[in-house]
């Protein structure tokens, strides 16, 4: 994805913490499954193709400090729950909802058609990395 050095946090939540949290920054009921919280907006990918203004690339340089790219929050219950229902092993789920989170710091996001299936072609190709066996699949699953 050429951001080798960057760096993220990342949170794991219970579903009380995540509704709360859920409810604070967006305003909306319940848990959800992941929550992402640039610290870099309007930074973009290298090669990014969506709707969104290409920008030129800003990977880290020699000698620079390591960049932060800002942090990807799991409820893991509601990973749980949604793996349980969806048939799908934890471990992969929990992965997904990973990517797609990292997706949102590098400047993806699901508000348009085009950018929805940018991602999701994005989100798939790179757990098709992860797990060969579901390149070309989809969860379904919304964020």
């Amino acid at each position: 994805m050429g951001w080798g050095k960057a760096e993220l946090s990342l949170t794991l939540l219970g579903d009380k913490a995540m509704a709360r949290l859920n409810r604070e920054t967006f305003g909306r009921r319940g848990p959800t499954n992941v929550i992402a919280f640039p610290l870099n907006m309007g930074l973009t990918a290298p090669g990014f193709t969506g709707d969104m203004p290409k920008t030129e690339d800003r990977r880290p340089k020699t000698g620079i400090p390591t960049l932060m790219l800002g942090e990807v929050v799991i409820s893991l219950e509601t990973t749980a729950r949604q793996a349980r229902e969806g048939g799908w092993p934890f471990q992969e789920l929990l992965d997904f909802f990973l990517v797609h989170g990292i997706l949102h710091l590098l400047g993806y996001d699901h508000e348009t058609a085009g950018d929805e299936a940018s991602m999701t072609e994005k989100t798939w190709e790179l757990m098709g990395v992860l797990y060969p066996r579901l390149r070309g699949n989809g969860l379904g699953l919304k964020d």
